[in-house]
């Protein structure tokens, strides 16, 4: 069965959703080594299958798992690699902490890390395409500690080599969508960041056969967006909504011409945009005449991991009735 993805305004997810209850007791039990990993990626597919529903009946056109699997966006691959070892808390912001991991050795993909959520998911998405999602080499040297590796150049190309493996396994598994997800970049927005993020991405996606979806958010996108523009990439996915639509007037001024993952909702507002307001929001962008509707995605500023389940389907679906009104008036 296939599913014709819209040709303008398609609407997607960034990645997460809100942690089931069932899923978050499932990583505690693989985490102490009651469940095989074998066991806890069959265990998990009863929250995956519950999260595919709540997409299918918002209407979302191209899916994710909802990364039910993942405790955290750094610790479930630094988990899943060898190398890493377990770190200390570390604050994030606000009360989230995350155990932040070490890297003691060389740095070697043992086995698939991600693919077996992805191809369940493929086989309940009723024909959608499902985004296959993984960290980018930025954010999992950033949000690393290294004490193996002699400087950081030589540690983003080995993490670069390992996701890279992953993607190109995940491609030849039918994957059209690849989305690296790097919200470390947006905090440090220097050329020479870029230029050092750019380089393993260039890496990551050669030759790749797929949609190529960058992911950042937060931080001050305004400042590494002029960097970031000749990346090997097809879209960029960006917050807009929870700073207010500040990066708009930089599309134009730096002549923005790949496809736009365009955040229309705030991940960290329980309040749930208004049909109204969304549709406002893709307004204020195709006024600025920067880009035609066929190469903008709409999709929440981030995951919707921070969200109660019912605020977070409540979001997409007034994101997904938006999309479609826009599309009969651009």
């Amino acid at each position: 069965m296939s599913y014709q993805v819209p040709s303008k305004f398609p609407t997607t997810v960034i990645g997460s959703y809100p942690k089931l209850p069932e899923a978050s007791e499932l990583i505690k039990r693989r985490d102490r080594g009651e469940i095989s990993e074998e066991e806890f990626h069959r265990l998990i597919r009863g929250p995956i299958a519950e999260v595919v529903k709540d997409y299918l009946e918002a209407g979302i056109d191209i899916v994710s798992d909802g990364e039910q699997s993942r405790e955290d966006m750094v610790v479930y691959f630094a988990q899943r690699v060898q190398g890493y070892e377990e770190g200390e808390w570390v604050r994030i912001y606000d009360n989230m902490y995350f155990r932040k991991p070490i890297i003691k050795g060389p740095l070697i993909r043992t086995s698939p890390l991600a693919i077996e959520d992805w191809l369940y998911t493929s086989s309940i998405s009723g024909g959608r395409p499902v985004k296959f999602i993984i960290t980018g080499p930025y954010t999992m040297m950033e949000w690393s500690f290294n004490v193996y590796y002699k400087d950081r150049s030589e540690l983003i190309m080995a993490l670069a080599k390992v996701i890279r493996e992953e993607v190109l396994d995940a491609v030849r598994a039918g994957a059209k969508y690849i989305q690296v997800d790097e919200p470390a970049l947006s905090t440090r927005p220097w050329r020479e960041e870029a230029e050092l993020a750019g380089e393993a991405l260039r890496y990551v996606f050669s030759g790749i056969e797929a949609k190529r979806v960058v992911h950042i958010c937060y931080g001050r996108l305004e400042r590494i967006l002029p960097y970031i523009l000749d990346y090997p990439v097809d879209q960029f996915a960006l917050e807009f909504k929870n700073s207010n639509f500040r990066l708009l007037p930089y599309l134009k001024e730096y002549g923005y011409n790949k496809e736009l993952g365009y955040g229309v909702v705030d991940v960290h507002s329980m309040q749930v945009e208004t049909v109204k307001e969304v549709k406002e929001a893709i307004e204020k962008l195709m006024k600025l005449d920067v880009l035609p509707p066929e190469k903008v995605y709409i999709n929440p500023d981030c995951g919707l991991k921070p969200l109660p389940r019912e605020v977070a389907k409540a979001k997409l679906v007034n994101m997904v009735k938006a999309a479609s009104e826009a599309r009969s008036e651009w």
